[in-house]
């Protein structure tokens, strides 16, 4: 691994990977065997990504899938370099640079680092999708990710008594987790039905190992009597200044609250979470052409071998489709001998093949419930960050003539506050794309997602921050990108303030 202290230094390899989770490990330990120089980059403190997130939870129970971790940890541990924060990636000389900012928080890092390599695995991960209901912004109401991640990292319950809900197998470890460590949890609440699986045999066939995965969790929640409700979500959050309790309503099969079925439920915690969102602004910044997800999200169009529309650039793992970390192990190996030029094994091919047909499987019975966009009330804060409500959003459809999201966003400041719309941006493009009669789009996903940086900045390296050079013709330079300029002198001294507010 590289300190801070001596990350200012360029750097060349065959291959940067960007990310240390499931699929970038996985990536640059495929492509190390096959001959080439690889650099890691992660922007956290250790490998692992957020799945195999670590060194709070003593119970190893938590962390599925450890052994492989291991291997693939102790074989790139060399390559890694943590707190590496990707701001932007741009073509160099028929390869791509890679911009970092080094520390654990960039927007008080004066320290910048340039990575620079042939070719490039982007595997930058996901996060909890969220979606705007009565009460949402009220504190206690979190990500199922983000109390899970208290929980793995840091040993901190989030809370004492904690209603799971939403849709998705994510919330099972969630709940499985909070009761391991000793919290209560009352209820997970689902919007889907699992049982819809059943519709689905050649997937199921092929992925016995995450059914018994499955099992497993269900076996915990009966152990601790927490009832596990089908077609049930959370309709409102209730509490004066923090979460009291929750409302709980039956789902008829098209994703409607059913009249009479509302039922309040007391809890000091909601973990609530409608999938994940992929993360990807370094793909969008190096011109990767994307496409609507099988859950409806905005991901990377990648080939057989993982490589995206750009040459010279694959993506692996959430990026390119949410589906899992078995699923991210594989297209990372895939993408790790293709970036390498390396045959890629054909059992790699079919093993992707079934995984991705089980993830087909979840997204379409696990869909988001329609009520969420089609029953929600003018007067709910559809952008928290600038507290802009639902109605604002539809006005600038119906009132001011705006056809898709980025318009919305320009009109009514979503998506412009600290989260720079990673928390409202599913929302309102869901909400924007309803008003206007029509399903969600790349262009309105789009909005929420690309990004001139990928990491908050200093003022000062802001400052020195100029255009990147004219580029080839293999390379057309993506819009606003930016490049470092050399190290700044006397006559350019660091603020101490930060412009970087989003997370």
């Amino acid at each position: 691994m590289t300190s801070p202290a001596d990350t200012d230094t360029d750097t060349d390899a065959d291959i940067a990977v960007v990310g240390a989770g499931p699929a970038g490990l996985a990536a640059a330990a495929s492509a190390l065997g096959a001959g080439a120089s690889v650099v890691l980059l992660d922007a956290g403190d250790r490998a692992g990504g957020q799945y195999w997130r670590h060194g709070g939870a003593p119970d190893l129970r938590l962390y599925h899938g450890w052994s492989t971790f291991a291997r693939l940890r102790h074989r790139t541990e060399p390559l890694l370099r943590t707190g590496h924060h990707v701001q932007t990636v741009v073509p160099d000389a028929g390869g791509w640079s890679l911009t970092c900012v080094v520390g654990d928080e960039p927007a008080r890092s004066s320290v910048t680092a340039v990575v620079r390599a042939r070719r490039l695995v982007l595997a930058t991960g996901a996060y909890d999708r969220q979606l705007p209901f009565p009460g949402w912004d009220l504190p206690g109401v979190m990500a199922g990710g983000g109390v899970q991640a208290l929980l793995k990292s840091h040993g901190v319950l989030a809370g004492r008594r904690v209603v799971v809900a939403g849709t998705g197998p994510f919330l099972l470890p969630v709940a499985a987790g909070l009761l391991a460590a000793g919290a209560r949890v009352p209820l997970v609440a689902e919007a889907g039905s699992p049982a819809g699986l059943a519709r689905h045999p050649r997937a199921l066939a092929s992925s016995a190992a995450k059914l018994g995965e499955g099992l497993g969790y269900a076996a915990q929640l009966l152990r601790h009597r927490t009832p596990y409700l089908r077609r049930h979500a959370v309709v409102r959050a209730l509490g004066a200044d923090r979460l009291e309790a929750v409302e709980v309503a039956r789902l008829d099969r098209r994703g409607r609250v059913r009249p009479g079925t509302t039922r309040t439920v007391a809890c000091d915690v909601l973990a609530v979470g409608w999938g994940f969102t992929p993360r990807l602004e370094l793909p969008l910044q190096a011109g990767c052409a994307t496409a609507i997800g099988a859950d409806g999200s905005l991901v990377v169009a990648v080939d057989a071998t993982q490589a995206t529309s750009v040459a010279g650039v694959w993506a692996a793992g959430e990026p390119t489709g949410i589906g899992g970390a078995d699923l991210a192990v594989v297209e990372g190996r895939i993408a790790g001998h293709a970036a390498a030029g390396a045959p890629v094994p054909r059992a790699l091919l079919a093993r992707r093949a079934a995984l991705r047909r089980f993830a087909g499987a979840l997204h379409a019975v696990h869909p988001v419930p329609r009520y969420l966009v089609e029953d929600l009330g003018d007067d709910v804060l559809a952008c928290r960050c600038e507290e802009v409500p639902v109605s604002a959003v539809r006005d600038a459809v119906r009132e001011l003539g705006a056809t898709d999201a980025r318009t919305v966003k320009l009109l009514t400041r979503t998506g412009m506050g600290w989260c720079q719309g990673r928390v409202c941006g599913a929302g309102v493009a869901a909400v924007t794309a309803h008003a206007c009669g029509r399903a969600v789009t790349e262009t309105d996903l789009g909005a929420f997602t690309e990004r001139p940086l990928a990491a908050p900045a200093t003022l000062g390296l802001l400052g020195g921050f100029r255009p990147a050079p004219a580029s080839g013709p293999d390379h057309p330079e993506p819009a606003g990108q930016l490049r470092p300029a050399p190290a700044s002198g006397p006559d350019h001294p660091e603020p101490a303030d930060s412009c970087g507010r989003n997370p």
